[in-house]
């Protein structure tokens, strides 16, 4: 018979589930892409399981959540800094589809873009009138954060998948072209959107430093997936409009991967300003995904982008990054592991 206290840590953890939680899908498909890139076959199947497995448990967990914790979920909807993680089951969805596309099952890569581009064209209008123009309170710019930019990587992902499916979906392609433009476009203007409005929630209100999380570490990953959308939109075959736009996106994606790598030494430093100097603790929390997502697709970018448009430097970068994103995911993986171990395990 199950331990009644054990139990209901378990429900208590569903109830409070952040929606989040899908960067760890999101981290794991995108470090294992890179490792098929560059030639590591044995690890990429292993993180490739472990983005599969986590995308069925955490939908589960939702799905359980949803059905006995509607209440809960439904502020989340409603909570401006929480409502922007749902799009990480939209990016996790299509990391996880591209990553399926690397090893040819282009049929479930497919069914995963369907998913992922009818739940992002949903909650692209429901949550931000949910979230912040139904608010009473102004101004609501007090209450952004990092989260924001996963609007902008949910886009890019639907591109991303587009670009996938285009190689091999010859009688769809103009469609798909059509799809991985419009979506790269709007990611883009998203990201100018979510900046300014992050930036004035910066420069114009106190920022406690237990507030600077992770997910600020987004707006370097959200520009990072850009890239990697540039760089497959650039490889696809001729199109309308790819062709109107080919020279375009190419040109941008170089501009993009450089602010990407100008945008590392300013979280980093503002890592070590909210740890060392304001002596917040370093310890797991689930938004550490947010955090690992960004350094593999900033990794992956380098390696595309390098690939797409001969830019040798770029694609060394970029491989050689690889090995700190695995090595930040080994860290927080075990840091994740440990914290579940020890929550089943403990007594009230």
């Amino acid at each position: 018979m199950a331990d009644p206290t054990r139990l209901d840590r378990v429900r208590g953890g569903v109830e409070a589930l952040t929606p989040g939680y899908f960067a760890l899908v999101m981290a794991s498909g995108i470090i294992s892409l890179g490792l098929m890139l560059v030639g590591f076959v044995v690890l990429s199947h292993v993180l490739f399981a472990v983005c599969g497995l986590a995308y069925v448990v955490l939908c589960l967990l939702n799905a359980w959540r949803f059905l006995r914790y509607r209440s809960a979920m439904v502020a989340d909807f409603r909570a401006p800094k929480r409502a922007f993680g749902f799009f990480t089951f939209v990016a996790g969805t299509n990391v996880l589809g591209a990553r399926a596309g690397a090893e040819g099952w282009y049929t479930l890569t497919a069914w995963l873009l369907g998913i992922s581009f009818a739940v992002w064209l949903l909650l692209g209008y429901v949550i931000p009138w949910s979230a912040v123009l139904s608010r009473t309170e102004r101004p609501v710019v007090a209450l952004a954060n990092g989260t924001w930019f996963i609007w902008v990587v949910a886009s890019q992902s639907v591109a991303v998948s587009a670009a996938t499916l285009e190689v091999v979906l010859e009688g769809r392609r103009q469609y798909l072209a059509i799809l991985a433009v419009l979506s790269w476009s709007v990611g883009v203007f998203l990201y100018v959107a979510s900046a300014i409005i992050v930036s004035l929630r910066i420069m114009l209100y106190d920022l406690d430093p237990r507030e600077f999380d992770p997910p600020y570490w987004v707006s370097m990953g959200a520009v990072a997936i850009t890239v990697v959308a540039g760089a497959r939109i650039v490889q696809m075959h001729s199109a309308p409009m790819v062709d109107a736009t080919r020279g375009l996106i190419a040109g941008l994606s170089v501009v993009f991967w450089a602010f990407a790598t100008w945008l590392i030494p300013v979280l980093v430093a503002a890592g070590v300003w909210r740890h060392y100097v304001r002596k917040v603790p370093l310890r797991y929390e689930p938004t550490l995904w947010s955090m690992i997502f960004p350094l593999g697709m900033y990794a992956v970018a380098g390696i595309y982008l390098g690939r797409a448009d001969h830019l040798p430097l770029v694609e060394w970068i970029g491989s050689r990054w690889l090995w700190v994103a695995v090595a930040a995911w080994m860290v927080v993986f075990v840091g994740m592991a440990r914290g579940l171990v020890r929550g089943l395990a403990a007594r009230a």
